[in-house]
């Protein structure tokens, strides 16, 4: 404070001397500064800032560290002895303080409290059919759960017994909950065994750890027995890899070797990097687990949104809870590298919120794909859509696939930019940078820019969708799918045109609302046209009645009549009405009616004949026939 009032004097007789002197910009700046020297709050502030030491190095950070670690070591290793004696003054002192409140000793509170458990879940079980399902077996947990808490909150408790009971009593129901999950998640037997005999101690241990402090045991004891129990879930591990699991020998020595180094990690306080350990470790096989028993709870539809929201919502649960216990355990460390360096820290908090915002992301982008493929799922099969109902089908299959890329684009950039910015990143001048170099692309890239909005306005249009038949210049084909940039054709012979829709132009749609099929037959001179017509008449609704090609056909097949006299015949004009895409099959079936029926009722084709006048009949047929074996002989060498 001294230097802030000397200043301030200083200032003052500066004022006194030039008082007589106006006031100038730079005299205004010094008043204000007066003026905030002068404010309470700023002053306590500097002195909150003068007695803040400074942040020491990372080397000294680091040694430290090492040093704390090792006296914490040498102390919990010089506690072991004093273990039996702690624990048994702790018991004294807990049932003295239950039997000077009138109380019967704790163990024997726990017992009736269990016992009233007991029976209430049994009288539930009694009472509910179908025990074996999960939901049975949840409920007859919260019904244990209930009846001792509701006997557990409503009498007052002595501080040692209440801290000893309601630490008991959760630990059991948390290993209940767990030994539920287990049953119905994991198929062998000789594994869950195991399982449960491990979470049995963890619990045990986790349970006498959260003791340790309200019961009165010294803290280097406490930790003595943490590291007791932490050798035996070791032990148990270690023995469950060997046993228990049929795997090959590197991967048994992988994981031990891994449950080792994270027991070295706990041991010597590092509880993040620990954690972080046991959720590599143990996150994806547990993951698998939990999906699979959230799939084969959920009454949902497989692949349906409810399902999709079951089984990732609970995988993202898993994930949650592990990233929130990594968050307690860092801002409540006092061991941890981190501790003391902001810098770290913020990197660290900007990783776990990092985390959410992926698992977010990721439940997002899942819903949404799940949705779109749900609509673009296949009719019910028994089911005859009418056509307007066709053509939202075959549009809705036309645009969800691009409206799903363009979705998964903007979920990953808007999920990268947010995980940019917790991790500290400016994404401003990102953006801006991304912006211009978006412009400088734009410019370079027209055709794809082109090829893209051509996209856009076809969808708009609605000029084509999928499975339709197309045609645009020399590409025509069935329509497979589109990405942002071209559409997929697939030819009638096999070939696949991958076509960039600013090269389509004029789109020719086969496929839409109907097709006017047109053909022509030549027959002779003499041929009655109207017994023809009658001939094609009658084909055309024998065809029409026919249960395989009736339902194609919009018109029935008709003879327009006399098209044209040719050189060798008449040309007779037929035409019919169908849906398109079948009007080849109808025309060939059609061609080989109207030639048996011709046939039958004498009507003969038209067929190519030269007749020769004259007198030398006999040598202009044999020129003829001459003329006719050299074109044939110089086409066959031709090819040849």
């Amino acid at each position: 404070m001294r230097w802030i009032a000397a200043i301030s004097l200083f200032l003052a007789l500066a004022i006194n001397a030039q008082a007589q002197t106006p006031a100038t910009p730079g005299q205004q700046k010094i008043d204000e500064l007066i003026r905030l020297l002068q404010d309470p709050e700023v002053q306590s502030l500097l002195e909150a800032r003068k007695s803040q030491p400074a942040s020491a190095p990372p080397e000294e950070m680091l040694f430290a560290w090492k040093a704390a670690m090792r006296a914490r070591f040498d102390a919990t290793l010089a506690a072991l002895p004093r273990i039996p004696a702690e624990v048994g003054a702790a018991a004294a002192r807990t049932r003295q303080d239950a039997l000077s409140a009138g109380y019967a000793p704790v163990f024997l509170i726990l017992l009736c409290l269990l016992a009233a458990g007991v029976i209430a879940e049994r009288l539930y079980l009694r009472a509910r059919t179908g025990a074996g399902t999960l939901t049975t077996k949840l409920l007859s947990l919260a019904v244990f759960t209930f009846s001792m808490g509701l006997i557990f909150f409503t009498l007052r408790w002595p501080p040692l017994t209440e801290a000893t009971l309601m630490l008991t009593l959760a630990g059991i129901i948390a290993f209940r909950a767990a030994a539920i999950a287990i049953d119905f998640a994991v198929a062998r037997p000789e594994i869950r065994r195991r399982i449960r005999l491990f979470l049995g101690v963890l619990f045990l241990a986790i349970a006498s750890a959260m003791l340790g402090k309200p019961i009165g045991i010294d803290p280097a004891v406490s930790r003595a027995i943490s590291w007791c129990f932490s050798l035996v879930l070791v032990i148990l591990a270690i023995e469950g890899v060997v046993s228990g699991v049929a795997m090959s020998l590197k991967a048994r020595l992988a994981i031990v070797l891994s449950v080792l180094i994270l027991w070295l990690l706990w041991s010597i306080g590092l509880t993040g990097l620990f954690l972080i350990g046991v959720y590599l470790l143990l996150l994806p096989p547990l993951l698998k687990v939990v999906g699979n028993a959230a799939e084969t709870a959920s009454s949902a539809e497989p692949r349906s949104v409810r399902q999709v929201l079951f089984v990732r919502g609970s995988r993202a649960i898993v994930l949650l809870l592990a990233v929130a216990s990594l968050a307690a355990v860092s801002r409540t460390s006092t061991t941890s590298l981190i501790a003391g360096n902001p810098a770290a820290q913020a990197i660290a908090y900007g990783l776990l919120k990092s985390v959410i915002v992926l698992l977010l992301a990721d439940l997002v982008w899942h819903l949404s794909r799940a949705w779109i493929d749900r609509l673009l799922a296949s009719a019910p099969e028994g089911v005859a859509p009418s056509p307007a109902e066709s053509a939202r089908r075959a549009r809705v299959r036309t645009l969800l696939p691009i409206f799903r890329n363009m979705l998964a684009v903007l979920v990953a950039v808007m999920a990268a930019l947010i995980v940019l910015a917790q991790l500290g990143v400016e994404i401003g001048p990102l953006i801006a940078g991304a912006g211009i170099f978006g412009v400088a692309l734009g410019f370079g890239s027209q055709t794809l820019v082109k090829d893209v909005i051509s996209g856009v306005f076809y969808m708009l249009d609605d000029a084509f969708r999928v499975g339709e038949y197309i045609q645009s210049g020399s590409y025509k084909g069935t329509v497979e799918g589109f990405s942002l940039r071209s559409v997929r054709l697939r030819h009638h012979r096999g070939p696949v045109f991958t076509v960039p829709f600013g090269a389509l132009g004029a789109v020719e749609n086969m496929s839409r609302d109907w097709v006017i099929d047109k053909f022509r037959i030549s027959v002779g001179f003499d041929t009655d046209i109207n017994k023809a017509r009658k001939i094609a008449k009658a084909i055309g609704a024998e065809l029409q009645a026919d249960p395989e090609v009736g339902p194609m056909f919009i018109e029935p097949l008709k003879m327009k009549g006399v098209e044209e006299f040719g050189d060798y015949g008449i040309v007779l004009s037929f035409a019919m009405t169908t849906v398109p895409g079948q009007q080849t099959y109808i025309r060939r079936k059609a061609y080989l009616m109207i030639r048996e029926a011709f046939q039958a009722n004498g009507i003969a084709f038209a067929t190519p004949s030269v007749q020769i006048g004259g007198d030398d009949k006999t040598a202009a047929a044999a020129a003829m026939l001459a003329t006719r074996d050299r074109q044939e002989r110089s086409a066959t060498g031709t090819e040849g």
